[in-house]
């Protein structure tokens, strides 16, 4: 089943960042996370063992895998015939961006700036992913960014905790968040993620408004 963009944020509150060095943590991960209420699977591309990662891991009932770290439309096909069914990028190029659409595969780029945001806007695109978020400013600037741009709805990225969630799901056109706090590093321990899941499934930010 083919899921909107929109239909992949709001799965779970948070979308674990994973960064999976080995093929055989692959379903122990997914596995737990699932289990634990978080369905929605970033894998970045930073591995070698990536592409196989995401094969594994689409394996799992009930989990929606998609692929991280996607820099161009080569890797954005290979994750896709991997078995990616959603798109995350640390930025927006127009190569990608076209791409991506052109594929129909929800797409998630990464922004920091006005002209960012307006250039995926320009593309037809609605959905971002703000990155990095503390760095590039924090929940202040998001605020200030999304002031003007109302029609834009955002997963904040990098440097999100369990503890600092909770205030950036609480803005309204704030979706979901993306989180490496989810799988520790270290050796894997899957009761250990499906407790984190499950404590990062019931975050909420008690949105004030739906505006």
């Amino acid at each position: 089943m083919s899921l909107s963009v929109e239909q992949v944020m709001a799965l779970a509150p948070v979308i674990p960042v994973l960064v999976v060095e080995r093929v055989e943590d692959a379903l122990p991960i997914a596995q737990a996370l699932v289990k634990g209420g978080l369905p929605a699977l970033e894998v970045t591309l930073r591995t070698p063992a990536a592409l196989d990662v995401i094969r594994e891991m689409a394996k799992v009932e009930g989990a929606v895998v998609g692929a991280g770290t996607v820099l161009n439309p080569r890797q954005l096909d290979a994750a896709m015939e991997a078995g990616a069914r959603f798109i995350v990028s640390p930025g927006l190029t127009d190569p990608l961006g076209r791409a991506a659409i052109a594929a129909n595969i929800p797409f998630l780029p990464g922004t920091a700036t006005a002209g960012d945001i307006m250039r995926g806007m320009d593309m037809g695109l609605t959905h971002f992913k703000f990155f990095p978020a503390e760095t590039s400013g924090g929940l202040p600037a998001l605020k200030a960014l999304a002031a003007p741009l109302q029609e834009s709805r955002f997963c904040p990225t990098g440097g999100i905790t369990a503890e600092s969630a909770p205030r950036w799901l609480a803005e309204p056109f704030v979706q979901c968040v993306g989180g490496s706090w989810v799988v520790p590093k270290g050796p894997i321990d899957p009761a250990r993620i499906e407790a984190l899941a499950r404590e990062a499934a019931a975050l909420t930010g008690n949105k004030l408004c739906s505006g």
